[in-house]
């Protein structure tokens, strides 16, 4: 599951310094919180993958595993405030601020390519 995202690019970020070094590169990070439950494995994961087709997308590509790397993704969940923790979920950050968040209830229940379609749309209007 996690081979998922990173044989696409994605770098694994497994402690709490990874994350607060990733997040603060300048650019735009995106941040996947990945996680066993079906819905990472049948729309957030796929949707984020088809995401990175369009004419725009991050600069960065990293990816935390809840239920795993605990320590990196309490971490990277402060990054998310005023978010409340979720998972799966994704993030994206601008020059070290989140400027675009999409919690588990905006991926359960969605397809893949409706995924993908909103993180274009944020990647058009933040990378």
């Amino acid at each position: 599951m996690a081979a998922d995202l990173v044989n696409v690019g994605f770098a694994e970020l497994k402690t709490p310094d990874q994350v607060d070094k990733a997040f603060a590169q300048s650019g735009t990070v995106l941040c996947v919180v990945n996680s066993v439950c079906g819905c990472a494995a049948g729309a957030a994961r796929p949707g984020v993958k088809m995401s990175l087709t369009g004419a725009k997308r991050p600069t960065h590509l990293t990816t935390v595993f809840a239920g795993v790397d605990t320590d990196a993704v309490i971490q990277a969940r402060k990054h998310f405030l005023p978010y409340p923790p979720s998972s799966p979920s994704i993030a994206l950050f601008k020059d070290g601020k989140l400027v675009h968040f999409v919690e588990r209830h905006h991926i359960e229940g969605r397809s893949a390519e409706m995924i993908a379609d909103h993180l274009k749309m944020a990647f058009e209007e933040f990378c």
